[in-house]
């Protein structure tokens, strides 16, 4: 890990007011606090990172023509992907969804603490590329979008 990924967490810290992480590698072992958060964070153990490797995509919409690529909507911090606020309800995007900036497309659960990931660009979803109840890495692909 260098300086440049050990800023990214603390940049990543500061915008989610998370307070404390801790990252263990094999023989590699970080652990960064913070104070002056606003309001309180409730989180038990701080959950050791693992690779994962990005899965396959699960549906895509047919191919546009070649002058309108797909972006992608990356994860904005390590954490468990949800693609609905609750198991009982329907995900916050399908393939073919129509977003906006401010469109929530999931949540990424960061030690103990749910975060809303928005879509940030107008577009419309073409690929679910990261799968619900997954662990995602920061900069990892989650959805893949057409811009409007």
């Amino acid at each position: 890990m260098d300086l440049k990924d050990i800023k990214a967490i603390i940049d990543l810290m500061k915008k989610n007011s998370i307070a404390e992480f801790e990252l263990e590698k094999q023989d590699f072992k970080i652990r960064l606090k913070r104070g002056n958060i606003a309001g309180p964070v409730a989180y038990e153990d701080v959950p050791v990172l693992q690779q994962y490797a990005a899965p396959a995509p699960v549906a895509a919409l047919p191919a546009a023509s070649a002058a309108s690529a797909d972006a992608e909507i990356k994860s904005p911090m390590i954490g468990t992907l949800y693609r609905s606020p609750s198991p009982e309800a329907a995900a916050y995007v399908e393939v073919g969804t129509e977003v906006g900036p401010d469109t929530v497309v999931c949540i990424i659960e960061a030690m103990k603490v749910m975060n809303e990931i928005k879509a940030e660009t107008r577009g419309i979803i073409t690929a679910i590329v990261a799968e619900n109840s997954k662990p995602v890495e920061f900069g990892q692909a989650l959805f893949k979008i057409r811009p409007l």
